[in-house]
């Protein structure tokens, strides 16, 4: 008799869930953000047969079987037996981390969970970076397509710990035999998220780089789930950028926000983003400014061959930044107190870059007493 066909012999060894329902899935960061949206919506998924929740504490999805552990622990890979897909999105990206924890978490974390989802016999595992792993650069195409180089640097905040879970995301089916990676790429993240581009709308001011370009291209975190279920399902894989349809110019979001520009040649710009950041007055390295002067828009043409559409436009999301960011005041990167934000006026952000060469100097004669 000949062997059956790889088609078929894998959907015989594909394990299932209650009633031979789709494949069993495990996601860890499972509690929070993006991981707990996403493990409600598998779990309420007659697609997904069973939903394995990891994370250091335990989630608030009832229907999900937990597991309370750290990513980097070797002992992961136990309780991913069973499972078809891992979505790993146990990331820390927060501005205020220390970078070289962040870093020794993100890296270390993704090298785990890929090594313990081969050994767990995991045939697909599922990783989610940024479209900011491209590069934010005068000469990029609008749109990028998904092939595109990905010429960042690691210049902006966690940018570096990204472009390393990609080249991890490269070597592990050379590594693994059998194991397949797919990386999902979001747009500017928005939905309950605190990046310095979802920061940059809490200004008094929109920052704009003299001679810069801006294009603005934003990605609901629903819109993000859905995306990462296309991959779980298998309906799309390999590498997936993901965003709403189109980009918005600099003006259209001057316009849409009612925010007014605050225009700045590119030496001061940078030189004093650098300087602050240099003596710890605000989160963000002076890289993150490049994602706020060129574009960096997608065209996430793989997920739409497959029949994916993103559900909110750039309008929409932008709409809804603006909402959840009302109230909040940041300068230069680093948020405010009301008290402080009141001191700081509308032209804060102004003062902020401006003066920063009269901060530095201020804080290097503290130094010499």
């Amino acid at each position: 008799m000949s062997s059956p066909d790889p088609q078929v012999r894998a959907a015989r060894n594909h394990t299932t869930g209650p009633a031979g329902r789709g494949p069993v899935v495990a996601v860890t960061g499972a509690a929070t953000g993006v991981g707990a949206l996403l493990t409600e919506r598998l779990a309420a998924s007659d697609e997904i047969g069973r939903v394995i929740a990891l994370d250091e504490r335990r989630g608030e999805c009832a229907a999900a079987e937990w597991h309370v552990l750290d990513v980097r622990d070797p002992a992961i890979a136990e309780k991913l037996r069973g499972a078809d897909v891992v979505v790993h999105l146990a990331l820390d990206l927060d501005l205020e981390s220390d970078a070289a924890a962040r870093t020794a978490y993100n890296v270390r974390g993704t090298q785990t969970v890929l090594t313990a989802a081969a050994a767990a016999g995991v045939h697909r595992v599922v990783l989610c970076t940024s479209a900011m792993v491209y590069g934010a650069l005068p000469d990029n195409e609008l749109p990028l397509s998904e092939d595109a180089e990905l010429r960042a640097t690691a210049e902006a905040t966690g940018v570096g710990d990204l472009l390393e879970i990609e080249r991890l995301a490269r070597r592990a089916p050379r590594a693994h035999p059998g194991l397949n990676v797919t990386v999902v790429r979001p747009a500017v993240l928005v939905g309950g998220t605190d990046t310095a581009l979802t920061r940059y709308f809490e200004s008094p001011r929109l920052l704009v780089v003299a001679g810069s370009r801006p294009a603005w291209q934003f990605c609901h975190v629903e819109d993000l789930c859905g995306a990462l279920e296309y991959a779980v399902l298998e309906k799309a894989e390999g590498e997936l950028a993901v965003g709403c349809e189109g980009w918005l110019e600099q003006e259209e979001v001057e316009e849409l926000s009612g925010i007014r520009r605050m225009e700045l040649p590119s030496a001061v710009a940078l030189g004093a983003a650098a300087r602050l950041h240099r003596i710890g007055l605000t989160p963000s390295p002076a890289g993150d400014l490049a994602y706020t002067m060129y574009p960096w828009v997608v065209s996430g043409s793989r997920l739409h061959d497959a029949g994916w559409r993103p559900r909110w436009t750039n309008e929409e999301v932008l709409a809804a930044l603006l909402e959840e960011v009302s109230g909040r005041h940041t300068v230069a990167g680093r948020r405010l107190g009301r008290k402080d934000a009141t001191a700081a006026g509308a032209a804060g952000a102004t003062v902020a870059l401006l003066g920063a060469a009269a901060v530095v100097r201020r804080a290097r004669k503290a130094r010499r007493r």
